[in-house]
Formats: structure tokens, sequence, C-alpha cells
């Protein structure tokens, strides 16, 4: 027979009037512990009891009840109560919500108070953030809910940052899948999928500390105490829109700068403000980079200034510091130890009267003409400035010693490219040149204005043509194994009777994999690239590279057709006709040594008979024609299809210009001056003299640009291109 369930009584509650409660001995709380009585007053105050007491009839000593009540559980609340009653905020007689225990209950007063205390579960960081972000959504502030709670705003803070967290990490902890200082460390960078993605990486890893979560969520930011951060300053990258993350868990010595691009940008341009009110000095040009080359001023002849003389006043200021100083000494000279307060005040002496004797300099008007200055970022993110530096093409005619005559234009642009004609061309700001690496700050091609004149061609322009030819060229050589074998052995020659340059070895030729730093982005898909990658694959297959004894009898057993095959196709990586910019501070290749590697490389493409134009390369708009200014496009057309053509595209503005132009010279084998071969420039050049003389009383025909000949009806083309 099944056993009937016993039922629940629950013990009844009524109100009973404060004065007839008394705190019990039985109560098993002794040590303070969490909210203070007096945090607990404030909060019954506010919002009344919530929770009832747990009281019983005090007896007498006949067992007869005496009207009073004994407190075994909720002793901080009646405490709470008293103190409110101690000020007058309660009266003596309020009635008290408790709940009433059987005098004769089994149950002990004790095991009351311990059940209350312990039974308790704290409530969850999850809960509680939650709560409180309820409690905002309502329209309470941040101070308001610390204040109702007991705790610190910052602590409201923190846990209402907990919001930035992705929900499904939220989920997570909320299922004890990772700790509350793994949660906390998510907090610092509020993109979800990023901090989803970094939970996924870390999860299964031995590694997933708080520090290593905020690193990877840190790790493209820059830290606000990073040099660039103090020099431009928080607030000014705010106030550009930059955002700022933050870590309210732990100190982060100001957080983490978001946007390292619109950092660099605002550094770049406080520099070149820095710069711009330096030039009412004078100076001829001004430098400005965020971190200079190791040897930056190499080279460079540094200006002797004398120190500017102090004023009338600077003068009585530093003799004032000086007496001081002076006559503290001679007061303390005979005693074994000087007071604290007294090596204190000679130290702020020392300081004061540094500051002063620190002047500026002051230089020759004539050297400062002719002389720069370098502005840059100092370690602490303060401005440094370093005036009074001249370059060699800047000294006094009489003074430069020519030291390499060979002027050869090994760019085809009309110039020089030594450091001795290096002449910086960029921001001028009352006379003075202001750059940075050498180039002008804020320059645009695209947006200069075209005075018709022939300009050099921008150095990165040059730089990627001379990439193309680089890899015709090492195209070429891979088919050439006899020009392979003249250039190693032209290579070896050099080693053996200019002892000067050999590295002390028996023998080191070798090939050193020349990269490009500068490309067009389709190099990687012309003609001459597929070629190079096809015949590259086709050697790593058959060779055994694994094991050096197996490769030396392949090498060994080869024929000597393929054996030279091979050669040349390995010496063709070596093959470097780059142009490069000429290192002014002295690392890099130098002047000299640019125009002996590109007068060499015309050698290697007149043996290989190299065409540009077989290996793929043609003017198209957005690799060559949009690049360079209008006069350049001109002289293209001029020179592939006479004037009578490139007059009708001198009117058109640059992207119209470039557009036709790349039509009308499609197929027409014309070739920038640094991508021809100096021997057929040289034919070239002849043949249009002769061609100038015979066919001078013949009419020039003209291509048409594509817009004029859409206007022309059948018939009147060729008869307009024959007038």
């Amino acid at each position: 027979m099944a056993k009937a369930a016993q039922k629940v009584t629950l013990s009844p509650s009524r109100d009973i009037p404060f004065d007839k409660l008394v705190l019990s001995q039985s109560n098993v709380r002794r040590i303070k512990a969490g909210v203070s009585v007096e945090e607990l007053a404030e909060d019954i105050a506010r919002r009344g009891l919530l929770q009832s007491l747990n009281v019983r009839p005090v007896l007498d000593a006949d067992g007869f009840e005496t009207g009073m009540f004994e407190i075994p559980a909720g002793g901080r609340r009646f405490q709470a109560l008293s103190l409110l009653v101690k000020q007058k905020r309660l009266a003596k007689t309020a009635p008290i919500p408790c709940i009433v225990r059987d005098a004769a209950s089994e149950i002990l007063a004790e095991d009351d108070s311990l059940a209350e205390n312990m039974q308790r579960v704290a409530l969850h960081p999850l809960d509680q953030f939650r709560a409180f972000q309820a409690l905002r959504e309502k329209g309470q502030g941040e101070e308001a809910i610390a204040a109702a709670f007991f705790v610190t705003p910052q602590i409201v803070k923190q846990r209402l940052k907990l919001a930035s967290v992705a929900p499904a990490l939220l989920d997570v902890y909320a299922e004890d899948g990772m700790t509350l200082e793994q949660l906390m460390a998510f907090t610092v960078n509020p993109d979800h999928a990023r901090q989803v993605q970094v939970w996924d990486a870390v999860k299964n890893s031995w590694n997933k500390e708080p520090y290593a979560i905020r690193r990877m969520l840190t790790e493209t930011a820059v830290r606000a105490s990073d040099r660039r951060a103090v020099f431009v300053g928080v607030d000014a990258y705010e106030a550009a829109g930059g955002v700022v993350l933050r870590d309210l868990f732990q100190g982060d010595d100001g957080g983490w700068l978001e946007d390292p691009a619109l950092l660099d940008r605002l550094v770049a341009e406080k520099l070149q403000a820095e710069a711009e009110a330096l030039s009412s000095e004078g100076w001829k040009w001004i430098e400005v980079a965020t971190d200079l080359p190791y040897g930056y001023s190499h080279g460079l002849r540094r200006l002797a200034g004398d120190p500017a003389p102090m004023t009338d006043e600077e003068s009585a200021t530093h003799a004032a510091l000086l007496g001081e100083y002076r006559a503290l000494e001679d007061e303390y000279s005979g005693q074994d130890d000087c007071p604290e307060e007294i090596d204190a005040r000679l130290g702020q002496l020392e300081m004061a009267m540094e500051a002063v004797e620190q002047r500026p300099l002051i230089y020759d008007p004539a050297e400062v003409a002719r002389a720069g200055v370098f502005v840059t970022l100092d370690r602490d993110g303060s401005l440094a400035v370093y005036r009074g530096y001249v370059r060699p093409e800047d000294e006094p005619r009489e003074e430069t010693a020519v030291q390499d005559g060979d002027g050869a234009d090994v760019t085809g642009q009309g110039g020089d490219v030594g450091v001795s004609s290096w002449k910086p061309s960029g921001t001028s700001v009352g006379g003075t040149v202001i750059t940075s690496g050498g180039q002008p700050i804020g320059a645009d091609l695209s947006e200069e204005e075209d005075d018709g004149a022939l300009k050099p061609l921008p150095e990165r322009l040059v730089m990627e043509l001379t990439a193309h030819r680089t890899l015709a060229l090492r195209e070429a050589i891979g088919r050439s194994p006899d020009v392979a074998l003249t250039l190693l052995l032209l290579k070896l020659v050099k080693d053996t009777f200019r002892t000067s340059s050999a590295s002390g070895s028996c023998l080191e030729a070798s090939v050193r994999h020349v990269y490009m730093s500068a490309q067009a982005p389709d190099l990687k898909d012309s003609v001459v690239a597929k070629l190079v990658d096809e015949r590259h694959a086709a050697w790593e297959v058959d060779l055994p590279l694994g094991d050096d004894a197996a490769l030396w009898d392949y090498l060994t057993v080869l024929d000597q057709g393929s054996r030279l095959a091979l050669l040349a196709h390995c010496l063709s990586f070596g093959i470097n006709a780059l142009h490069e910019k000429v290192n002014l501070y002295g690392a890099g290749i130098s002047a000299s040594g640019l125009t002996r590697r590109m007068a060499h490389a015309d050698l290697v493409a007149r043996a290989v008979d190299l065409d540009m134009v077989e290996a793929g390369w043609e003017p198209t708009v957005d690799g060559y024609l949009n690049r360079v200014p209008k006069a350049r496009i001109l002289e293209a057309v001029r020179e592939a299809k006479g004037e009578g053509t490139a007059q009708f595209l001198d009117h058109l503005k640059k992207g119209d210009m470039a557009t036709e132009a790349e039509r009308l010279l499609k197929g027409s084998g014309w070739l920038p001056e640094v991508l021809r071969r100096t021997d057929l420039a040289a034919q070239d050049g002849e043949a249009v003299g002769e061609g100038q003389g015979q066919d001078a009383g013949q009419p020039e025909e003209v291509d048409l640009p594509a817009f004029l000949m859409a206007d022309l009806p059948d018939g009147n083309a060729s008869m307009m291109a024959a007038e």
C-alpha cells in the first residue's frame, strides 16, 4: 500500500511592531560581509523591506510567551531597521513583516539562520548585466543604477560593457563554456564577427588566456601609448572620426586606436603643418618623415650655427638663478649631508639655468638658403627638428668635385639620375621645397596643371616599365644558352680581374632571385610571365631536388644542350634591369651603379634581340597613358601616327585623350623611351630624317579619332584623311 505524502505546512506570516523585536543570539552571522548596514538601510528606505524577518516567540522561565520575538534569521535587516528608527525615519511601533516559527518547532533557531545564509545563490554576472541593461533601457542612468545597488559606477559600466559581446559568446558563457575573465576580454573590440572568429580560433587551443584574446582582438590596432598617437593626441584622433578600443576591466594605457591609416594621415598632416611653419626660416628644403632611415645625414654637411645671444631679461634671470645656486652651495658646503629640500632646490635651479642656456642656433642666411631641415618624431612622440644640412649638389659650384663624368641618360627622360643632379620636387611654401621620402607632399599627377612641356616620367611608372623589361629579358635569356654563357663569363671575368669585388671564396658565381618592388597588376598574366612559369615547371618536374647526390648524377649525365638550357634558365632569374630610386643616404644603389646597370641591360637586350612589342607590352590607359601628362600622350600619338593625328586629340580632356590614344596606338609598335633599345632607337631616328627629305611633298595620312570617324558619311573618311 503506497504511503501518503506528508503535507507541508508553512509558518504563518504577520506584521509585528518593531519595538516587539529583538536580535537572537542564535544568529550564525558574526562577521560583516557584503553590503553595509548603512547601505542596506538606505535601500530599505527607498524600496521597502523586500524579505520578511524570520522570528520566534520569546518564552519566559515557565515556557510562556512574553509578547516579544527574537530574530535568528534577518539580523542585518533588523539592524538596518534599527538605524532608520534611530534616525527617526521609521516609527518604533512600525509593523514589520515577519515569518513566525512555532516555539515548539523541532527546527533549531541556528538551523534557520544557517539555512537562510547558505541556501541563497549569488546572482550570475550575466543576469546582473541583463538586469542593469533592462534598468538602463527603462531610463535609469549608470550613476542612478550604481547608487541603487551600492556599487561603483565603474562596476555598472563594466557589466553594461558585456552588451558589446556577441550573443553567441554570451550563450557560451551562460553554459559555463568560458570564464568571466575570458568574456570580459572580448569587450575590447565591439566587432561581433571578429569576436566569434577569435573564439573559434582559441577555444580548442592550449592558450586561451584573456591576454591572448585581447592581443588577437587588437592586433591591427595601435596602442594609445604609441609615439604617433602621443604626437597627434587621442582627442584629435577621435575628433577626426577615429575609434578607440577601450578595456574597462583592466589597465589599457589609454586603449587602442582602431584606424592606423587615419592615424598615419593625421601624423603626416601635423608634420606637414610643422614643416610649413619652419619654411618661414628660409630653408631651401624640408624633408618630412615619421621615421628617418639609419644614416639619413650621411654625406651631408652640417652647418655650425652660433647660439643666439640672451636678452637682457634672460641674462638677469640667469644671473639670479646662478647667484642663488652659489649661495646655497657656499652655505652648505661644509656639511656632510645636505638637507633634502636644499638638494631638491639645487636640482630645480640647475634645470632652470639649463633651460635658459639652451639657445637656438643662428645660421648664416647664405648657408640657410642652400641647406635644409629634417622634421620627424622623437621616440617619445614629441616633434624632432634637425636643422642645417647641406646636400652635395647644393654646395657652391667651385667646392663641388665631380666624381663620375658618365652622364648617360639611362631612363630616356632627358636628365641624369645621379645624386649630383637630383633636385627634390615637392610642395613649395615661401620658396622652401617640402618633401616626404624625396617625393612631393600631396602631389597628384592627374590634377597637376599641364603646360604642354615634356616632363620626366613618374619614377614609379619607370620602375613598373622596367619590371616588364626585366621579365621579358629573363624569358629571352632562358631560351638563349649562348648569350647566357656570355653573360656568365662577363660576370666571372669581372670578378677575376677586379679583385676589389671578390668576396673571399675561390668561386662564388651565384644567382640571386631579384623580385620586382613595383610592378603593374597585369604583369603576372603577361605572355612572358607564362612562358617563364611553364619552363620553370617543366624543369622542376624532372629535377631530383630532394637529394644532392641524385641531383649531381642527373646533371652529370645530362646532354650538353640540356645543360646549357638549364644554365640559361637558372641564370635568367638573376636578371635585374630594374630602375630603382637612388638612395641619397648611402644605402642601396648609387647613381653611377644605376647608370651601369641600365647600360648593361641594353647590351643584353641587343644580344637576345629583345622586342618589347613581341613580349606583349602595349600602351594602355591603366598601364601608361592615364599616368602621364597630356604632353606625353600627344608625343606618343605623334611619334606613332604623325602630327596630324595628334592635333585631333590636343583639345580633349585627359581621360578621353588617353582612351582615344590607346585605340590609335594599338598594334602600332610604339614604345616609351625606357623600353626602347638604344640601337633601334638610333636607326629609327636616321630613318625619320631620311623620310622627311624624300616624302616632304607627300600628304600626311591621318588616323582620325573614333568620335570623328563616327560622324563622317561612308567614303568621306578616306577623302578627309588624304586632305
